[in-house]
């Protein structure tokens, strides 16, 4: 009896587990990686990723995935790139147009990705294609559209740079010692948490995942649910876009490629369903926590970048087979 509760206890808090022995190995390795300017560089790293796991996180407890979120997040990096440009870079992607109060990039952004999530939404819940295969064909198109709209004139597909020093203050700053996008990408974890825990909006999202059919009989509006996940998980992601052009001073097409497979990694190791009704935003940060601990540390401890994904991926095939243990008990 005894050692069953120790083996849930255990099973229970294995994100905990795994986090705590990734720093104490990282940390007898090398003593300096605990440290507060290494936990800094860690969370500034991972404010990006954090908004792409909130936003995942609200569709796949859904029952949905969206698999555009990378590309658009390069494409959100593009687009607020192009109005963040000072007016006297030689390469100015819009020579006319005079420089823009921060607010315009952002507000901009957030309206691409929004418009995209509706488009996503749409034809997931009208046209009735499978989520995996619409996110496949949309990135698609979103990567093929960012790359047509960089080979403009007098851009010319080249990297866009030359940014106004507010913008790259958003990226760079820091509020009272607080970087800028670790104070983002909280409020955005905290937003996320209120919607999911206190709104019936929440529970309502919980309830489509759980059970489509039963949450229609019981009078809720699916259709609604699947556009507001989409459009909320389209605007997050161009929003990270921005923050990552804001923070390396740069972007192409190519930006966040891939961070769709991280973002959905992170959300079913911290707890998340495929089949949906199932996750948490603690959860969700935790496994951005672990993936940006992987990378970070080990190159910190000047290992090969190739075991990063060998060590991400045993992580997420333990986590999913604990995962499955778990709620298999349980039922």
């Amino acid at each position: 009896m005894k050692s069953k509760k120790i083996s849930k206890i255990l099973v229970d808090n294995m994100l905990y587990i795994c986090l705590l022995l990734m720093i104490v190995v990282i940390t007898i390795i090398s003593p300096s990686f605990l440290s507060v300017r290494v936990l800094s560089d860690v969370l500034i790293q991972s404010a990006p990723k954090i908004l792409l796991a909130m936003g995942m996180l609200v569709v796949i407890v859904a029952g949905g995935m969206d698999m555009t979120v990378g590309r658009l997040a390069g494409l959100g990096a593009v687009v607020s790139g192009t109005l963040a440009q000072q007016a006297t870079y030689y390469l100015k992607f819009w020579p006319s147009l005079p420089e823009l109060p921060l607010i315009v990039p952002i507000l901009v952004s957030l309206l691409v990705g929004m418009i995209s999530g509706a488009i996503t939404g749409m034809i997931i819940s009208k046209l009735k294609v499978p989520a995996f295969l619409a996110g496949l064909g949309l990135q698609l198109i979103i990567y093929g559209g960012t790359l047509l709209f960089l080979k403009k004139e007098p851009n010319n597909s080249q990297p866009l740079a030359g940014y106004r020093e507010d913008f790259m203050k958003f990226g760079t700053g820091s509020f009272m010692g607080i970087n800028y996008l670790i104070i983002v990408a909280f409020i955005v974890m905290i937003i996320v948490f209120v919607i999911l825990n206190m709104t019936t909006l929440g529970k309502n999202i919980y309830a489509t995942g759980g059970n489509r059919e039963a949450a229609k009989v019981a009078g809720i509006n699916v259709f609604k649910i699947d556009m507001f996940v989409y459009m909320l998980s389209g605007a997050l992601a161009s929003l990270a876009g921005l923050m990552l052009a804001a923070r390396t001073g740069s972007a192409n097409a190519t930006y966040a490629e891939g961070y769709e497979m991280d973002a959905i990694a992170s959300c079913i190791i911290g707890g998340a369903s495929f089949t949906g009704g199932i996750g948490n935003v603690p959860g969700a940060f935790l496994g951005v926590l672990i993936f940006s601990v992987i990378s970070y540390g080990l190159t910190f401890v000047g290992l090969s970048s190739y075991w990063q994904n060998i060590a991400k991926g045993l992580i997420i095939i333990v986590a999913v087979a604990l995962d499955m243990r778990k709620y298999s008990s349980q039922n």
